[in-house]
């Protein structure tokens, strides 16, 4: 079981947990969902204190990785397996992200 913190602007918003490959959990953080000010994180993960439960890494998170060549080469030179989806997913999207969120594994 692989887990990851996830943060909009810098704060917890909740936890993305990979306990296989084919399955994946997301909750928000309790006080990032009482907090009416803050917005959900994608429209397709509405702010709600239930947990969100996959067969796959929610399309979200998997778009935020690299496709293609990129993406091979990230696998390569990060030592990951390139369908490892969860990996590259802790490893490249720590700092310098195109939108609002970031992750943060947790040891």
């Amino acid at each position: 079981m692989r887990s990851l913190e996830i943060y909009r602007n810098g704060i917890l918003a909740g936890v993305l947990i990979e306990e296989n490959r084919k399955h994946y959990i997301f909750k928000y953080d309790d006080k990032y969902f009482i907090d009416k000010s803050k917005p959900s994180i994608s429209l397709t993960l509405p702010k709600t204190q239930k947990e969100y439960s996959s067969e796959f890494l929610f399309p979200f998170f998997f778009n935020m990785l690299s496709e293609g060549v990129n993406r091979k080469l990230q696998s390569i030179q990060l030592k990951i397996d390139e369908e490892d989806d969860f990996g590259l997913l802790a490893a490249t999207a720590q700092y310098d992200t195109i939108g609002a969120i970031t992750v943060k594994p947790i040891i």
